[in-house]
């Protein structure tokens, strides 16, 4: 009977994630086109705020696409050399409520996972005393929110940027966030609000958050001998929701038979840089999206940052370079795209998505999926 509720449950959850497809095609809204961006504005230095003053004529920019209705984020907000502070997120947030079209965010390690890290503001562990030595300014203050402590700076993301769980920022748009729509076995898992889905011409996209740099969140927090019992909580808490929001989002796409799927993750998964026990911790997601791509049996295309530097293929492919760095899969119906960032000008990729067309994978082509690169 638990069973059997569960499931009714996840079909009456899914229908209301499909509303919005029947809607939009009602209205021939086909196709979409979505601004999508990330790692930016970024800074060499704290004080670097060149991108930041960029930004407004950036969103302008975007706001004067005539294709353009919705804008995805692909997480950090700023670099690995800029401090965590609540004034500088609540400058960010308050830019991108310029956008006129919704604006969806999946957070980076910079602002949250990072935040402990020395280089941002945060600290390093003292071998003789057993204390952290936090970065702190001329008049002895800590110069990072809570001492770059990383699970009270994703709180203040989630503060600052996902008050109102299911409500975009820029234009609104309702979206459904696993703040209200967890697994009630798992109720830790409302936390995560900024875990989000939504169906639109006929594709589910989802958002999970998996940070990057810090090889989802493995990196000792302040440099000490031995990760804290909060920071193991954190990741496999954290993980686990994860791995479940996946799950439902290709269950809401098959009951509303959706055309494609595609996945916004900060991390780069596939990054040869990091190496292989950086990359393991990543090893759960990839393993995920992999058998739920592979049943799904339709285009999955997923969304990603972290790297940098733009990147179009498959790494679920042995065809593809980056394939022996999880090379236990072989799923011919996936596509990655590294979106570019950190660099000026800055510059978004206009996706489009239309399900009547399918097209081969290529380059800048998958399925109901194309797009370009768009330079500012």
């Amino acid at each position: 009977m638990r069973t059997l509720l569960r499931r009714t449950a996840a079909c009456a959850l899914a229908s209301a994630v499909l509303v919005p497809a029947a809607t939009g095609l009602a209205l021939g809204r086909t196709p979409l086109t979505i601004a999508v961006y990330g790692d930016a504005p970024y800074g060499t230095s704290p004080t670097d705020t060149s991108q930041t003053t960029a930004t407004p004529a950036f969103i302008d920019a975007v706001n004067a696409d005539p294709s353009v209705s919705l804008v995805v984020h692909v997480g950090d907000i700023h670099s690995g050399k800029q401090y965590c502070t609540e004034a500088y997120d609540r400058t960010v947030a308050d830019l991108w409520s310029h956008f006129q079209d919704p604006l969806i965010y999946t957070p980076g390690d910079n602002e949250w996972a990072d935040c402990h890290k020395k280089a941002e503001g945060g600290g390093t562990y003292n071998a003789t005393t057993g204390q952290i030595d936090y970065v702190k300014d001329s008049s002895g203050n800590l110069v990072d929110y809570a001492g770059g402590d990383p699970i009270a700076n994703l709180e203040l993301v989630r503060d600052v940027f996902f008050a109102t769980p299911g409500i975009t920022l820029g234009g609104r748009k309702l979206v459904l966030s696993q703040a209200v729509a967890y697994d009630r076995r798992y109720p830790r898992d409302a936390q995560f609000v900024e875990n989000v889905m939504w169906m639109q011409e006929r594709v589910l996209f989802v958002t999970v958050n998996v940070p990057g740099g810090s090889n989802n969140d493995r990196d000792v927090w302040y440099g000490a001998p031995v990760e804290s019992a909060a920071q193991a909580q954190e990741r496999e808490e954290r993980t686990a929701a994860d791995l479940r929001w996946l799950n439902l989002a290709f269950l809401a796409a098959k009951l509303g038979a959706a055309k494609g799927v595609v996945i916004v993750a900060q991390a780069d998964m596939w990054d040869p840089e990091k190496g292989a026990e950086h990359q393991a911790g990543y090893e759960p997601i990839v393993e995920n999206v992999a058998s739920n791509t592979l049943a799904f049996g339709r285009p999955v295309l997923m969304l990603n940052g972290d790297s940098h530097v733009y990147q179009s293929g498959n790494p679920l492919s042995s065809a593809d370079a980056n394939h022996f760095i999880h090379p236990a899969y072989e799923v011919p119906n996936f596509h990655r795209v590294v979106v570019h960032g950190s660099t000026a000008p800055l510059e978004y990729l206009r996706l489009t998505v239309d399900p009547r067309v399918d097209a081969p994978a290529s380059d800048t082509t998958f399925g109901p999926f194309s797009w370009e690169r768009v330079i500012e």
